[in-house]
């Protein structure tokens, strides 16, 4: 069973490292993208600009987030320095998150609210949702 890390904009080294330092044989690095940016873009082509799908800007969105999800990934591979397997997930983060760790023996994210003090308001809503709702271990690390 893998050890899933989640691979969020920000907190990203936090959690390879904490993957690092915990162990394991088989690693996951999970990017996910929400489905709601490039969906804006596609609807305001169609709704505000008119319908030329020539100049859709959701499609070059979705490109976009595409290539930013690879190099997020080949970085934190590089900082893992492991074998590991890589996955890139679009829709609700936070739905994602929890049925790629579904099978998982740790899932390992990171705080990432007010983490000026500890407390509930440490946790974003997606990652309130994916500690509440997650089928196997969480590792929750601070971030530095």
């Amino acid at each position: 069973m893998a050890v899933v890390v989640w691979i969020a904009d920000d907190t990203w080294p936090d959690c390879v490292d904490a993957a690092r330092a915990h162990g394991g044989e088989d690693f996951l690095l999970l990017h996910v993208s929400d489905h709601d940016v490039p969906g804006a873009a596609h609807g305001a082509l169609a709704g505000l600009f008119g319908r030329h799908p020539a100049r859709d800007p959701g499609a070059r969105v979705d490109d976009l987030a595409a290539g930013h999800s690879t190099r997020l990934l080949e970085a934190a591979a590089e900082r893992l320095g492991l074998p590991c397997r890589t996955e890139t997930r679009t829709g609700r983060v936070e739905h994602e998150v929890v049925a790629a760790c579904r099978d998982a023996s740790l899932l390992v994210l990171c705080r990432d609210g007010d983490v000026s003090h500890a407390g509930p308001r440490s946790l974003g809503p997606a990652t309130r949702f994916v500690v509440d709702h997650a089928l196997c271990p969480v590792l929750l690390v601070w971030p530095s």
